[in-house]
């Protein structure tokens, strides 16, 4: 903002009209400013909840303790507590929130048409990928989470990752994985079913990364993905 250096310069000698008039600036609401200014805690305020808005854009399962790791990792630190009075006041939600208030929500629209139409047939490898998550019970550390992703033309797995979070990053991670696997897989169709890891900003980037085209079925038709389901 521009209103600081007008201070800073009226400070140093420099009529504010000489400041207004150089930097374009109207001298009113220079006035109105100066008379309330803006408090350095209302902008950190701010930067705080567009931290927690971008990870909550990149992964909108993430409740406020996530999201507050994700905002402490791009340089914003703040507590839990904190995460969770911002997220309670911005209106930010985690998907898993937004179905418990409200019964028979639908689906998230999908990011990606169709390139699959059911038929899990490729006549080379790397040309149509499918993926899923699975859950897992374990008998001492509770639930485990595997996203595997599968060649059509081979039906091997070539890629998976593990986590004890159903998160974007879990299906990120599997795909990077795949990649680094099998080289070159510019032209690749990964599809999935519209789970919200698959929709992520997150997993959109990594396919323009490498040059894939992500792919997508009906909502409630296990079938549009048969062939990763039986996985």
């Amino acid at each position: 903002m521009t209103y600081p250096l007008v201070a800073e310069l009226a400070e140093a000698g420099i009529p504010v009209t000489v400041s207004c008039r150089v930097l374009k600036l109207a001298r009113q609401p220079y006035y109105r400013w100066r008379n309330d200014p803006i408090r350095d805690a209302d902008v950190l305020r701010a930067y705080r909840i567009n931290a927690l808005h971008d990870a909550h854009e990149d992964d909108p399962t993430f409740g406020y303790r996530y999201l507050a790791d994700e905002a402490r990792r791009a340089g914003w630190r703040m507590s839990r507590r904190t995460a969770w009075k911002l997220c309670s006041q911005a209106g930010i939600l985690s998907s898993a929130q937004r179905r418990r208030r409200g019964k028979g929500k639908k689906a998230g629209p999908p990011v990606f048409d169709d390139h699959v139409q059911r038929v899990f047939r490729a006549d080379a490898p790397n040309r149509v990928w499918l993926t899923d998550i699975t859950e897992h019970r374990t008998t001492t550390e509770g639930k485990l989470y595997c996203c595997a992703i599968k060649d059509v033309f081979s039906n091997r797995i070539v890629g998976y990752s593990i986590s004890d979070r159903m998160t974007s990053k879990l299906a990120v991670d599997a795909l990077r994985n795949a990649v680094a696997r099998r080289g070159d897989v510019a032209g690749c169709i990964l599809h999935a079913d519209r789970g919200s890891q698959f929709r992520s900003r997150a997993m959109a980037r990594e396919l323009r990364r490498h040059d894939m085209v992500g792919s997508m079925g009906r909502v409630g038709a296990a079938g549009d993905n048969a062939a990763m389901e039986s996985f």
